[in-house]
């Protein structure tokens, strides 16, 4: 039975003005791209202009220089860039709720490219509510997780504007979001000469708020810059991977009908979103009336955008027919689907290059005999666990003697027969296969193959881990102990996932364990076999990965493997050696590792609700011209899995070991950032490093930074409060002295002389997130915030102020000392 012909009633008189779609969106909510990039790390090497995300504010600017379409921009930097670089820039703008690239024309070399490997590090948590049982967060990467996607693509031409339509549909509540650029935006009407043909995918994730949740369940928004009869290739793509694809024009001619009928086979759903005041409306009815049979459609599929005045209504529209797709059953794709469909098509995936594939090969070697995370570090890391930690405990023993008045010889003799006999177990072990696969990993002649092997092991350990369900953020907060709480500070909230840290930390045991038995005349030097363990951890050190300083399962630091690694570093670094040690210590959660990945565009982990506990360290190279100036070559970045604030008199030797981890950081450093969530939340284990350092007359540069973990607009502490932050409660204070064996003489940190709230010492860091995640961007404030805070540490570090610099050699001996 044919379908009824389709009568479109047209209302109202005059067209409606362009981009009125949706309300206008203020663009200098949307700069954060520029703040969360780290482009200011310019200013290291002596730059001092300003970059802008095209605000308008810059009059000069724009007089001196043509002004570009931004898409154009885009497209220019990632066909400049390498496949790592282009990841870090789809990963910059996720952050900043950009669209993301997915299909990136090239119309000089005539091929278009697939974005798959640039999206393999995007990690997102929403709020995942099955039909039956209780809802939890759930977090996975945007490459693997399915879910029902939406095209949107001009046909011809339209008066209406797809991104502005677009913004709207995903925009929580009266927020408005420019995820999509479009024409109102500064340089929006620029002409674009390179972006034609771009596809770009946004998502909406939901948060378990009904007031912000639009949809149910995640959903992906495709958007096709250009007409599809220019590029029939991206449209035929996006037809393949949709549950509908709505299709905008003011006009449908014989042309656009023989391009759609071509469609005919298509399964997509498809809406058309007429003008009734531009085109020809006989015409228009006449083929659309032709298109019924061919298309599957009928009159609910045709809308017409009448006015400016119905914008809400019509934006309603739109989601309630994604609400009823959503509801039917519909095709769900991840972007691993997607990348297929293109193949097939014959777009190039950047993926699919030889050096890429050769690595994901070999960490699918590793993984895939990853059954059980535990069990796979029982069986198969097994110099780590029970070995390493009596290992540890031993050598703290025999370490605390060195320092007695008077140790009695027997006992050491006996620690030594101990340590030497564990070493001896670890040493009669081979590296197992998954190990050995690891070492040839990383041991590879091409840098590029090396880069790509450690990525696919990080993605490829997430993804084998057992799922774990995550509560609301707000209830971790509470789950966080207090000052005098009775909370259980043994154990950590969560099992520590299996990472590529395992495997480097396998390597530095068997360098450990052979390295112990050389020094004791029990192994030959000439028998060594993992001698060059530390020179492919240095390797791995210089290309921007960081590495494990402090175990996180035992809270212990393997010596001779740190002396070893730094050892070798300091002779790849030749005479560029001058360090700055900049340290972070504070409570978890607190936010110190996206404060430092912010600050320096660094890659320690973040997000994860069972992240490493221990400390690790990444390496930044200052720039030759700017290391006179600043007095160091490089600086040296540790990252401490945070300190538990709990009683004093409960937490055992669990609180110890949290002491003496703050007591090591603050002495191996410069700088020390000091990272508090509330006003008097400074934990006892930094106030025991505070008194230990102050008996040596090591005091290091220290910067509080006090973070709103809640509310951007919550103001900044006045200065009355800022003295109460260095002023701890008196019942810790004096607990702390009296552990300390100093009597009631402990000073408030307030009273100290190198740190002074008066001057820039204390800094209140605005909420992370400018709304309410998972849709949230990051803050500008935020990203604002932290700058100021770069530019004083490095002013402090420029004037002296972080103590006397160092040298490799020089932190070597530090090491061995602490």
């Amino acid at each position: 039975m044919a379908s009824p012909g389709i009568e479109v009633e047209l209302l109202g008189k005059g067209h409606s003005d362009l981009g009125e779609v949706a309300p206008e969106i203020k663009a200098s909510e949307r700069r954060t791209a520029v703040a969360i990039a780290d482009l200011e790390w310019r200013e290291m090497e002596g730059d001092d202009c300003e970059f802008r995300y095209g605000d308008g504010t810059n009059e000069a600017q724009d007089n001196d220089f043509p002004t570009v379409n931004p898409l154009d921009l885009l497209c220019a930097l990632l066909l400049s860039s390498d496949s790592f670089l282009q990841q870090e820039i789809a990963l910059k703008m996720a952050l900043c709720q950009f669209a993301l690239p997915l299909v990136l024309p090239d119309s000089e070399n005539h091929y278009h490219t697939f974005l798959l490997w640039a999206m393999r590090g995007i990690v997102r948590t929403w709020w995942s509510q099955p039909p039956r049982g209780m809802g939890s967060f759930r977090e996975d990467s945007v490459v693997l997780s399915r879910a029902p996607a939406f095209a949107f693509v001009r046909m011809d031409v339209s008066s209406n504007s797809k991104s502005q339509l677009l913004n709207a549909v995903l925009s929580p509540g009266h927020r408005q979001w420019d995820c999509f650029w479009h024409r109102d935006l500064n340089l929006g009407t620029n002409a674009r000469e390179i972006s034609d043909g771009l596809v770009e995918i946004s998502w909406f994730f939901p948060s378990g708020r009904e007031d912000l949740d639009i949809f149910p369940e995640p959903v992906a928004f495709l958007n096709l810059r250009g007409d599809i009869g220019s590029h029939w290739l991206q449209f035929k793509l996006l037809t393949e991977i949709s549950s509908a694809v709505f299709i905008l024009t003011d006009n449908i001619s014989k042309k656009e009908y023989k391009l759609l009928y071509s469609m005919k086979e298509s399964t997509t759903k498809y809406y058309f979103i007429l003008s009734p005041y531009r085109g020809k409306r006989n015409t228009n009815l006449r083929f659309l009336n032709k298109l019924i049979p061919v298309l599957k459609i009928d009159h609910s599929h045709v809308l017409v955008k009448v006015s400016s005045t119905d914008s809400d209504s019509f934006v309603k529209r739109i989601r309630a027919i994604v609400g009823n797709v959503l509801r039917a059953p519909c095709r769900r794709v991840s972007v691993e689907d997607m990348a297929h469909a293109a193949r097939k098509l014959g777009l190039k995936v950047d993926e699919d290059c030889e050096e890429c594939q050769k690595a994901k090969d070999r960490m699918e070697r590793i993984t895939r005999k990853i059954k059980d995370s535990d069990a796979y570090r029982r069986d198969e890391l097994r110099l780590q666990g029970d070995p390493w930690r009596k290992a540890a405990q031993v050598e703290k023993e025999f370490c605390q003697l060195q320092w007695a008045v008077d140790p009695p010889e027997k006992h050491r003799a006996e620690l030594r027969r101990r340590l030497l006999e564990l070493r001896m177990q670890q040493n009669g072990h081979d590296p197992s296969s998954g190990v050995q696969e690891f070492i040839s990993g990383i041991s590879s002649p091409s840098l590029s193959e090396k880069q790509y092997f450690l990525r696919w092991m990080e993605w490829g350990l997430a993804r084998v881990a057992q799922p774990r369900l995550r509560q609301p953020p707000e209830t971790l907060l509470t789950l966080r102990p207090k000052h005098g709480g009775t909370t259980d500070v043994g154990e950590p909230l969560w099992p520590e996932p299996l990472g590529v840290e395992h495997f480097l930390r396998e390597m530095g045991q068997f360098y450990e364990a052979e390295s112990c038995l050389v020094e004791a005349g029990r192994l030959p030097a000439g028998q060594r076999r993992f001698a060059h363990f530390p020179g492919l951890a240095s390797e791995l050190l210089l290309t921007g990965l960081p590495l494990e300083l402090i175990d996180g399962s035992t809270l212990s630091m393997p010596v001779r493997w740190v002396t070893g690694l730094l050892k070798e570093l300091h002779v790849r670094l030749e005479r560029r050696s001058r360090l700055v040690v900049l340290s972070t210590v504070g409570v978890p959660g607190t936010g110190k590792s996206t404060l430092l990945n912010t600050m320096f565009g660094l890659r320690f982990a973040t997000g994860k609700s069972c992240g490493p506990r221990g400390a690790f360290m990444q390496l930044i190279t200052v720039a030759e011209g700017f290391s006179q100036d600043l007095g160091c070559d490089h600086i040296l970045v540790i990252d401490s899995g945070g300190l538990i604030g709990g009683a004093l008199t409960s937490a055992g030797d669990r609180f110890e070991l949290e002491a003496s981890l703050a007591t090591l950081l603050m002495g191996l450093s410069n700088v020390t950032v000091i990272s508090l969530a509330e006003t008097k939340d400074i934990p006892a284990a930094i106030l025991h490093a505070f008194l230990r350092l102050e008996k040596t007359g090591h005091m290091p540069n220290y910067q509080f930074v006090y973070q709103n973990l809640h509310d951007v607009s919550v103001p900044g502490p006045r200065p009355r409060d800022k003295r109460q932050l260095l002023d701890p409660p008196g019942d810790l204070s004096r607990a702390a002295a009296q552990m300390e064996k100093q009597g009631d003489g402990f000073r408030a940190l307030a009273g100290l002389a190198f740190c002074d709230p008066e001057k820039q010492h204390i800094w209140h860091i605005p909420g992370l997130w400018h709304g309410a995640p998972p849709m949230a961007a990051v803050s500008l404030a935020y990203s604002e915030a932290i700058f100021e805070l770069k530019r004083c540490l490095l002013e402090n570090i420029r004037n002296g102020l972080s103590n006397q610099n160092k040298n490799i050699q020089q932190l070597i001996e530090l090491v061995r000392r602490l």
